[in-house]
């Protein structure tokens, strides 16, 4: 079998499980099989696949024939630039969430007076704070999170991305894991917001291989917002932000909810489609 055949046939049973962008999806399989950028498949579709690829790669497409998301299968994904390894101990990271990341380290390298610190809040991969760490040298960030498998892999990560150092993991169930007095330029977070009857309705390669204490934020799923609201401002510097991701819909409710505990609201950012995705306060 060709490596154009290979990928009109395991397109043609990626459509038939349901799978979005099957041909993408293939080539991309094939590419990570091969060991080659996937471009370069083009280059390369009258190659004849060995005995092993052939074997190999059905079990990949299997694989996500039954919905693994493609980042579990590769083992992982790019983040801002960084290679980030995922598993089901934390949430795939998001390309939205590359626009909260960033407008977090815009505002760390504007305070330059002193060494700038950051709380990531549900670090989950450590993708967020992996991120800000990189980008500003100078800054010190704890990576907050109540999992600890999930700590274990944003540990991980960021070793992997030679940044370890510059990072503290804190493992607890919210701000109680923080010392008395400790308060930071910036917190920031995606926490879990999916209303928690909802997630049963979600893509199986959310609802079935990302955990679930990621995605679940209560009855309406605001609860991470109500508990950010009441309990961080003892946690953030006079002049500092909080910044936080949300979910379709649910920038009004969020709005509301920090005005109440009066929070200043500052502005609401659009992710890539345009949606209101990112809500930025201060005390």
């Amino acid at each position: 079998m060709t490596v154009l055949e290979a990928i009109q046939k395991s397109t043609e049973f990626l459509v038939k499980k349901g799978v979005e962008s099957p041909r993408l999806q293939t080539e991309l399989l094939l590419a990570h099989l091969l060991k080659m950028p996937r471009m370069k498949l083009y280059l390369n579709f009258d190659r004849v696949l060995t005995a092993p690829e052939t074997d190999s790669l059905r079990e990949l497409i299997k694989r996500r024939g039954q919905r693994e998301p493609l980042q579990h299968i590769v083992g992982s994904t790019s983040f801002c630039g960084y290679e980030i390894a995922v598993s089901r101990h934390g949430l795939i990271p998001r390309p939205e969430t590359e626009i909260l990341a960033e407008l977090g380290w815009k505002f760390l390298s504007t305070r330059n007076l002193q060494p700038s610190t950051a709380l990531d809040f549900g670090t989950g991969t450590g993708c967020i704070a992996i991120s800000l760490a990189a980008k500003c040298p100078n800054a010190q960030i704890t990576a907050l999170d109540v999992s600890a498998d999930a700590l274990a892999l944003a540990k991980q990560n960021a070793f992997q991305n030679q940044v370890a150092e510059r990072i503290e993991f804190l493992h607890g169930d919210g701000f109680s894991a923080l010392k008395y007095g400790t308060e930071f330029d910036l917190l920031i977070s995606n926490p879990p917001y999916i209303a928690s009857a909802e997630i049963e309705t979600l893509d199986p390669e959310v609802k079935d291989f990302d955990p679930r204490g990621a995605l679940d934020g209560g009855a309406d799923g605001l609860d991470f917002y109500r508990r950010l609201a009441a309990q961080a401002k003892p946690f953030l510097k006079v002049d500092g932000k909080i910044m936080l991701e949300f979910g379709d819909g649910q920038a009004d409710d969020i709005k509301k909810i920090l005005e109440n505990e009066k929070w200043i609201v500052e502005a609401v950012q659009e992710d890539y489609s345009h949606r209101a995705r990112i809500l930025i306060a201060h005390k």
